[in-house]
């Protein structure tokens, strides 16, 4: 860990060095206030794409070490600007994790393919969808951030938890009609979650290298049992804490 919590990334980072760059030269008598570092040897200077350059660094670094493993100098760094100049446009390490995982796609786009079909396949669908969504180049980064930051910052995790469970599959599961909606939702995206950590971030073979036609059959039919199945004896008569009264499993 680096040090910095969440919503912690302040102008330490910019002020570790003199001036606030990485080997910056003496300051001239009279330099000009400028933090796109224009002048500066080694920094680019700031211009139209400049934000877009920082937030492309900032995604490619938070996907391959996470929200701590990450600092403004780094992204600094790899965007070729002065560290002065992230903080200008985002204040804080959290603000930039925050623009940089803004999720590319809307995540409801997929949720045509899951419905349509039977009902006792959706937990295949759900698997095709799921793999094939990570796989898009541009949203893997993203999701790769997210997964990887997620189990030391809070805020990445509300994130992760929204697109997994909050978002579609609360919204699927609601769409069965079964009860305990909310529990089944929960238990898929747990199936979810543990497919993501380790297909994508410990990379577990053969997990890592199998098609989504050859993850389906394998762990598909426990998603359908978690959304249509009799999830077992239940505590008291009205389900789960937070679930709605039992009733008939569909």
């Amino acid at each position: 860990m680096n040090g910095e919590g969440p919503g912690e990334a302040g102008a330490a980072e910019a002020d570790a060095e003199p001036n606030g760059a990485v080997g910056a030269r003496p300051a001239s008598p009279s330099p000009p206030p400028d933090v796109s570092a224009a002048g500066r040897r080694g920094r680019r200077p700031g211009s139209g794409d400049t934000r877009g350059r920082v937030l492309d660094s900032a995604r490619a670094i938070f996907a391959e070490r996470g929200f701590d493993g990450t600092t403004i100098r780094d992204v600094a760094g790899r965007a070729e600007v002065d560290p002065a100049l992230v903080h200008h446009y985002f204040g804080t390490k959290q603000r930039l994790f925050v623009a940089a995982m803004e999720f590319p796609i809307e995540i409801r786009t997929v949720m045509p393919a899951i419905a349509a079909g039977s009902p006792d396949q959706i937990g295949d669908r759900i698997i095709a969808a799921f793999v094939g969504l990570w796989d898009r180049p541009e949203v893997r980064p993203t999701l790769l951030g997210v997964a990887r930051s997620a189990t030391t910052d809070p805020v990445a995790a509300a994130m992760f938890r929204g697109v997994l469970v909050d978002g579609p599959l609360q919204a699927i599961a609601g769409l069965l009609g079964t009860p305990d909606a909310a529990m089944r939702a929960t238990l898929v995206g747990s199936q979810l979650i543990g497919l993501a950590m380790a297909r994508y971030v410990a990379e577990l073979e053969p997990i890592a290298s199998m098609r989504a036609d050859e993850l389906a059959p394998l762990i598909g039919p426990t998603l359908t049992r978690y959304l249509l199945g009799d999830l077992g004896a239940q505590p008291g008569s009205s389900g789960f804490p937070g679930s709605a009264p039992n009733g008939p499993v569909r």
